[in-house]
Parts: C-alpha cells; sequence; structure tokens
C-alpha cells in the first residue's frame, strides 16, 4: 500500500520580517573598532558617518558595539567600554558622607494622571500622546490593511505606521525625561 502523497507549495520568507528591529554586535579584535573624528570603522563595513552625543574619556577601553535599526529605517550605535581607570583611595573614603536632606516627596502612581505628588497632592500633567494620535494612526492602519501584502506600496505604508509609533513613544520618552529633570 502506498502513501498518500500531499501536494506542497513553496514557502515564501515573512516580509513582516523587513518590518522589525534589527541589531548586530561585534566585539572588538586587534582593533577592529575605532572612532575618528565624526566617523566610526566598523568590521566588514568601510568608515561610517555618524553624530556622537558623548565623548568616550581617554582612559576607556571600547570592548563591543552593537548597531541596530529601528523600523523607520534609522541606525543606532551603541559603544560598550570598560574603565580600567583605578580611583584613588583616600582615608576619607572609609567614612560615609552623610547628605543634608531638604525635603521627602512621596509619588504614587494614578491610572489617569502617571503619579499624584504626596505633599501637595499634584498630579502631572500627562498628555496621552497615544490617544492624541489615535485618528491618524487607525487612517494611517486602515490604508495598510488594504494593501496587497509584500507590494511596494504596503513596505512604504507600514513605514508611515512605524513612524507614527515612532513620534508617539519619542513624545513620552521625552515628556517622562523633562518631568523627572524638575
Amino acid at each position: 500500500m502506498l502513501a498518500e502523497r500531499k501536494e506542497t507549495y513553496e514557502q515564501f520568507k515573512d516580509d513582516k520580517k523587513a518590518l522589525a528591529r534589527q541589531t548586530y554586535t561585534t566585539n572588538v579584535v586587534s582593533g577592529n573598532i575605532m572612532l575618528l573624528d565624526g566617523f566610526i570603522k566598523l568590521p566588514k563595513l568601510k568608515l561610517v558617518k555618524m553624530k556622537q552625543h558623548r565623548e568616550i574619556p581617554s582612559h576607556h577601553i571600547i570592548k563591543s558595539c552593537t548597531v541596530s535599526r529601528t523600523k523607520t529605517g534609522k541606525y543606532y550605535v551603541s559603544i560598550l567600554t570598560e574603565n580600567e581607570h583605578q580611583p584613588i583611595q583616600t582615608e576619607y573614603e572609609h567614612q560615609p558622607i552623610q547628605k543634608q536632606i531638604q525635603a521627602v516627596v512621596g509619588l504614587d502612581f494614578s491610572m489617569n494622571g502617571l503619579f499624584v505628588d504626596s505633599e501637595e497632592g499634584k498630579t502631572a500633567n500627562y498628555p496621552r500622546f497615544y490617544r492624541q494620535a489615535l485618528e491618524k494612526l487607525a487612517k494611517k492602519q486602515r490604508i495598510l490593511s488594504r494593501r496587497k501584502k509584500g507590494s511596494n506600496r504596503w513596505h512604504k505604508q507600514g513605514l508611515e505606521v512605524a513612524k507614527l509609533h515612532e513620534r508617539i513613544a519619542n513624545q513620552r520618552k521625552d515628556f517622562l525625561h523633562k518631568e523627572s529633570q524638575n
């Protein structure tokens, strides 16, 4: 008795992976990663132009780099360094330093305002960035759902949706950073 043959069709790679976040990590081997005046030299790549946000101190040694690509096509490099500088020990370091506490403020989580201040009952004036962008997002996602999956226009619209999500995330990060610095 022969086993039944089942017809199989070609399996294509998932197109959603093209819209996903990608990362690549590489370790330093004999100085193959270098920072050169507004450029970074990475293995298997030539000099890549970059915006450096912080200067790496001279006593730090680069250990590895992680290059990540966001869904919107932006590239970021995270550089891992090791500090070989040993601080000089003094006789005063063994005694704990007492700091003067000026005021204590407790923050309680709040569903409708992010947090509530324990002293004055003040809440954060949290603008709901996602809810503000909900109509735009829904419209862009509706357009995306009408596109033929895998087509050029589908990829282009997926990028539009990803850009809007990234904008919302950046607005949240910016608000939280400003709120924590006040």
